[in-house]
């Protein structure tokens, strides 16, 4: 069958009946971790809310006024999630979320049009495609597309759009002559019921389950966005349809008034001044880095020119990286001295060396890993690693200071 959804993709709200409602639960992903929600199967007499398929998204909406989180489809019927339980039998209203729906049909009408121009055009066919979430991508069974390709193809279907070409839809039996005809990629194996059209006139006709706009003018604009390397030898040619295009160049000239006012030049020259910003940078970071080299060699004679000094040594910088730890420990005599060196914050995260006689190194090593919360590994009297906290760095020094004041002494 086809939904009411698939006869009137413009119908917003709609009145229906529950057949019937079933627990179940809702695997999601929700700031980044996955959660399962535990709530209801609801089917109903019929609905306007699109079940995901055909590379779109599914509807999201209200019944009544319990929000649908997920629309699937299971073979002629529309399954729609929610997390209240609705009564079977009674009359409900069906809203759907339209900003949401025509953005879809946008994006899936823009899709046939690109794929079947990209076709006529040059001979790619489509292989898939997906509705992203702020871009979709269509696979071509090409190894690359030329600039100028690209520019012929948005040119031609931005024409085709201002030429306000009808969408038909048409509803057919699997055994209809005219089926052969259209272009498709296959049905599904649980498909049933008569087969749906999408008649771009003139253009296109093509087997679709998805929501389409009535009319190519709805679609406003398109923008191809530029090409990607796809996989087998393939490319991912990368668009926006409607009102996506206008979010695209209001958030791209935000993004230009705020360069103008970082940079303190035009739009025309912001490449410019961060590839001069970038080379500044890079001099800066290569000066910083000789800087901190000779630091640690002077840190290190300082320490073997004093008269007094122990047979331990510990420093904490907030600047420095391994290379700045290890040009201490290779400056200084290791084999008599301890030597336990950290960068990074003070509470927080950053990289620690422990260095000095073998034996003693690989017996506290673990033990300094367990206090700094981090990871490492050593071997050659030397013993070094990322920590997670170096909140405890003091506890540390202490632990280490104890410890080799009773190896050394059970060494004379």
């Amino acid at each position: 069958m086809a939904f009411q959804c698939q006869r009137d993709c413009y119908m917003t709200e709609f009145v229906t009946s529950v057949v019937s409602c079933c627990p179940a639960e809702l695997k999601q992903e929700t700031n980044g971790k996955k959660v399962t929600l535990k709530g209801f199967n609801v089917k109903l007499q019929d609905t306007i809310l699109f079940p995901e398929g055909g590379g779109q998204p599914d509807d999201h909406g209200l019944i009544g006024d319990v929000p649908v989180l997920r629309v699937t489809r299971q073979g002629p019927e529309a399954v729609h999630f929610v997390c209240t339980p609705l009564e079977v039998g009674q009359e409900v209203p069906v809203k759907v979320n339209w900003e949401r729906r025509f953005d879809h049909m946008q994006q899936h009408s823009g899709q046939h049009l690109i794929t079947a121009l990209a076709e006529t055009m040059f001979g790619y066919k489509t292989t898939s495609w997906e509705l992203g979430r702020q871009r979709s991508t269509i696979e071509l069974d090409t190894p690359s597309m030329k600039a100028c390709q690209l520019q012929e193809l948005e040119e031609a279907v931005n024409v085709k759009i201002r030429d306000c070409v009808p969408v038909n839809v048409q509803l057919l039996s699997i055994d209809d002559p005219a089926v052969e005809k259209v272009r498709s990629r296959g049905l599904p194996g649980d498909h049933a019921g008569p087969i749906r059209i999408i008649d771009i006139i003139g253009v296109d006709a093509n087997m679709c389950c998805g929501t389409h706009v009535s009319n190519l003018s709805h679609l406003q604009v398109i923008k191809l966005l530029g090409t990607e390397k796809g996989k087998k030898n393939k490319t991912n040619l990368i668009f926006l349809a409607g009102n996506r295009v206008l979010k695209y160049a209001e958030k791209s000239y935000s993004t230009e008034r705020s360069l103008v006012s970082l940079l303190k030049t035009g739009p025309d020259e912001h490449v410019e001044a961060v590839d001069k910003l970038q080379k500044s940078v890079k001099t800066l970071q290569k000066t910083n880095l000789s800087l901190i080299r000779d630091m640690a060699v002077l840190i290190a004679q300082n320490f073997k020119n004093n008269p007094l000094k122990s047979n331990f040594f510990s420093l904490h910088k907030k600047e420095g990286d391994n290379e700045f730890m290890n040009i201490i420990a290779n400056e200084l005599n290791t084999e008599e001295t301890l030597v336990f060196l950290t960068v990074g914050e003070e509470k927080g995260p950053g990289l620690f060396l422990l260095a000095g006689p073998t034996e003693p190194v690989s017996k506290m090593g673990p033990r300094v890993l367990q206090l700094l919360q981090g990871k490492g590994a050593g071997k050659n009297g030397r013993f070094q690693g990322k920590a997670n906290s170096l909140a405890q760095r003091g506890d540390v020094e202490a632990f280490l200071r104890q410890e080799f004041n009773n190896f050394t002494t059970e060494e004379e």
